[in-house]
């Protein structure tokens, strides 16, 4: 800062050649005596050493020399006020600088120190520099501090010591030297006081590194400019950049005391390189666990590619966050799909691998596969190009041979699977406006415990969150919204899904998702989906529906409680079974499907709200509970609740196993299923057999396996209406759906039996 220069202060006094009358031999105050004519001053037009000059005698104790002229103190404003002199004969004098502080009512501003330090001359004909600075602050190296209260002042200098010297005083000078004392005013260490050079092409790391070392605990200044740095830097104070970073991918920024996404923007003025290169602080700092993206909205053109910003990086294992921001998707052909169709071959012996792979170099790692007998979200997770071979998510149910697949990359708004494992990463607070053209997140091919909270994912184009492998290990997707960019298109058109899994042990926890095809579809077991609301409906008056949740894995052991499951339904199939037929295991057994609100409307009277579907043969229930669920159509009345598709194989109904199906509500559907099923049922003629009908009303029309209790209400009565008191027996797996129970009594008899069948044993 130089007032001189930015305000057009005039500082400086004229020349002693100019005239005396405006040099004070007083405090320089108006009135008081000049040299003008005075008999111990004269001037010298030409010294040796100072040219023009003021030739005074002393000749009192204190000789005072005065500017006449008010010279401005401005707060924050610091001045230098120099004096060259040398002694020509007589007795020595000591010399200081000196002023007179005054008030902006002209009035002497009392109290202040008004002279600088003393040099006494030793020698004569030696010039002798003398200097004071002046200002409003009391600061390290200010010897007269006047504070606030001065406006102005007659600056000057005085002579002290013994009387009849003689000196000659070059003109004096006063400078404004603010700059000097900016830094430590504002706490501030600038970078080109240490070497470095803003044209964009000097390497200037260790200028950086020289004015972090010497800041101690003031800020680092990065002026207008474009500083090249070269290699990685790591600064431990605040930075304040007006000019910008230019840097190789591989040299981290590494912003020890404010690290957070607003620094970077300011030292790389690029929203996107900014995020990278904050991102790459982020693993390869040891000092904050977060980047905070302070609320900013950052535009991307195109995909970040997670791991090519961190390229030292290939795995991590350390908790680090991304919180609080948006990540706004730029329309551009960048996030267009990537898509290759490849011949290859495929064998239930060898699961998740597709050899021979034509053209394997164009199928990128991450893409989707599909194809004939392929299952709903498997990607390829690895690729040997020398080998031909493929790596894929899942095994396929039905793809024995080769054939032709398809790959189709999707374009992710981050996208981490160049990391060949990630753990304990999180997102919190931040939304991912994919706009229709991208899609927002893919996680790494293994690694776990990624968690999002409180994210939104805004209309993406293709995907929400994508699991390539089994980097889902884990995964927490807390009170996050899904947002469909297909609200308006009937769900029969519908192509997007909010997010899949394949490994175990995920948590969907109070999320909300609107009009996916699917919003999530799940491998693996034990996953917790709790507390969501997710709906898929359309306008179309009795149009089809999609399942909202697919479940791929038969023994599941899932809970799914207190959802609110809207104009869609859970779908449980086993298609990622290389082998669909049922050899050995569990079957569809371990699932919980507890206190959920299923509503529905304008659907075709055969929806049902939870579906099995048995990609091969042989396949049963075993262990599972539909209870405390409110199932509800408005606008229609439905069949059923629930239901198998036989598309490919019906269940096995002689092996269920361990089904209980009760305590639900069902408001507009016609058959409400139970399981111990409670059937009151008459006998008006004597019969030594009676066919009790269970009316479909068996979970999933299965079998009539067991009765659990006959217990006759009132009385029964032989052909001859007499009370009689028999007791039968029952057959069951009767009739031709094998849902009936034939009650065979000792006598015919007639009456009222309130039955207690069971579809499993």
């Amino acid at each position: 800062m130089n007032k001189v220069i930015t305000d057009g202060l005039q500082l400086m006094p004229p020349a002693f050649a100019d005239g005396l009358d405006v040099w004070s031999s007083g405090d320089g105050t108006p009135g008081s005596d000049t040299y003008d004519g005075a008999a111990n001053a004269a001037l010298v037009a030409s010294d040796a050493d100072f040219g023009a000059c003021l030739e005074m005698q002393k000749t009192q104790s204190t000789q005072k020399l005065r500017y006449m002229g008010e010279t401005p103190i401005l707060p924050g404003c610091y001045l230098r006020v120099t004096a060259r002199v040398k002694a020509m004969s007589g007795a020595l004098p000591t010399v200081r600088i000196a002023g007179w502080a005054g008030a902006a009512n002209d009035s002497h501003v009392s109290g202040v120190v008004e002279t600088g330090p003393g040099v006494t001359l030793t020698a004569y004909g030696e010039v002798v520099e003398v200097q004071a600075i002046v200002g409003t602050g009391s600061r390290s190296g200010v010897d007269m501090a006047w504070g606030l209260a001065a406006a102005y002042g007659h600056l000057g200098l005085n002579l002290t010591g013994s009387n009849g010297g003689v000196i000659r005083i070059d003109d004096i000078v006063i400078e404004d030297i603010t700059s000097v004392f900016l830094r430590d005013m504002l706490s501030l260490v600038d970078v080109t006081d240490y070497g470095a050079i803003g044209n964009g092409t000097t390497d200037c790391l260790a200028a950086f590194e020289a004015a972090d070392d010497d800041a101690d605990g003031r800020r680092i200044l990065v002026p207008e400019g474009v500083y090249r740095i070269n290699g990685t830097v790591s600064l431990n104070h605040d930075v304040i950049f007006e000019g910008t970073l230019s840097m190789p991918t591989d040299a981290m920024l590494l912003l020890t005391k404010n690290f957070c996404y607003a620094a970077y923007a300011a030292a790389f003025g690029d929203e996107e390189l900014a995020f990278r290169k904050a991102f790459q602080g982020l693993l390869n700092g040891v000092d904050h666990e977060t980047l905070d993206l302070g609320g900013r909205s950052i535009n991307l053109t195109g995909p970040v590619d997670m791991q090519a910003a961190v390229p030292n990086r290939t795995s991590y294992a350390t908790r680090r966050y991304i919180r609080n921001g948006q990540f706004n998707a730029q329309s551009g052909a960048a996030w267009d799909h990537a898509v290759v169709t490849s011949q290859a071959s495929y064998s239930s012996a060898n699961k998740r691998t597709l050899t021979n792979v034509a053209n394997i170099s164009a199928v990128p790692v991450g893409a989707l596969v599909t194809g004939a007998g392929v299952g709903r979200e498997i990607y390829v997770t690895a690729k040997n190009t020398g080998a031909g071979e493929l790596t894929l998510s899942q095994p396929l149910y039905d793809a024995e041979g080769t054939q032709s697949f398809t790959f189709t990359s999707f374009k992710y708004m981050l996208d981490f699977s160049g990391f060949s494992s990630l753990r304990k990463f999180g997102i919190s607070g931040v939304d991912f406006q994919c706009n229709g053209v991208a899609s927002a997140l893919r996680l790494s091919p293994s690694g776990s415990v990624f968690t999002l909270d409180d994210c939104h994912f805004t209309r993406p184009k293709a995907r929400g969150i994508t699991s390539i492998g089994s980097g889902c290990q884990g995964l927490l997707v807390d009170n996050c919204q899904f947002l469909s960019d297909e609200d308006p298109v009937d769900v029969s058109d519908r192509v997007s899904i909010g997010l899949n899994a394949n490994s175990n042990d995920v948590k969907l926890r109070h999320n909300r998702a609107t009009r996916f095809r699917h919003w999530a579809v799940m491998a693996g077991s034990n996953h917790t989906i709790t507390g969501n609301h997710f709906f898929q409906g359309d306008s179309v008056a009795g149009g089809v529906r999609t399942a909202g949740l697919v479940v791929t894995d038969t023994h599941a052991s899932h809970t799914i409680s207190e959802n609110y499951i809207d104009n869609c339904y859970v779908e449980w199939t086993n298609e990622y079974d290389a082998d669909p037929d049922f050899t050995s295991g569990f079957s569809f057994s371990a699932m919980s499907i507890t206190d959920n609100v299923f509503l529905s409307g304008d659907v075709a009277n055969w929806f049902s709200y939870i579906v099995i579907k048995p990609y091969g043969s042989g396949h049963f229930l075993n262990g599972v509970a539909v209870t405390g669920n409110k199932f509800r159509s408005i606008n229609g009345t439905i069949d059923r609740a629930e239901r198998v598709d036989t598309s490919f194989a019906n269940l096995d109904f002689t092996r269920t196993r361990d089904v209980f199906f009760d305590g639900n509500s069902f408001h507009n559907v016609s058959i409400q299923a139970r399981n111990p099923l409670r059937i009151e049922f008459d006998q008006n003629t004597a019969a030594t057999t009676w066919t009790v009908p269970t009316s479909g009303a068996l979970p999933f029309l299965g079998h009539s396996r067991a009765v659990d209790a006959v217990i006759p209400e009132g009385s029964l009565r032989n052909a001859a209406g007499a009370v009689t008191y028999p007791a039968p027996y029952v057959r069951l797996n009767e009739g031709s759906g094998k849902n009936e129970v034939d009650l065979i009594w000792p006598e015919a008899v007639r009456g009222t039996v309130r039955v207690l069948v069971r579809v499993d044993r």
